[in-house]
């Protein structure tokens, strides 16, 4: 299987910034981990969109899958309480 690549929305490094950097370094590992298997365990798809969440501790990190171009678009990391909130 080939490996996704990874792009970020700009916004998601204003997310980063509101987050601890021991949960930010988690996260990212969390985010790498996805380039080798973007449907892997824990991923959920979104009801009434074409995107899905992973759960990293109290976080989220929803993203968008594009296979025909193998890419990996992360739209929003934030606490699970205000992760679904106009992304």
């Amino acid at each position: 299987m080939a490996k996704y690549s990874l792009a970020f929305k700009k916004s998601v490094a204003k997310d980063l910034r509101s987050i601890p950097n021991k949960d930010v370094k988690r996260i990212l590992k969390c985010i790498e981990s996805l380039r080798d298997n973007p449907r892997g365990e824990g991923c959920i798809k979104l009801s009434s969109q074409e995107r899905y969440r992973i759960r990293q501790g109290i976080y989220r990190i929803v993203y968008e899958i594009n296979d025909s171009e193998l890419i990996i678009m992360i739209v929003k990391v934030a606490h699970r309480s205000e992760a679904y909130n106009n992304s």
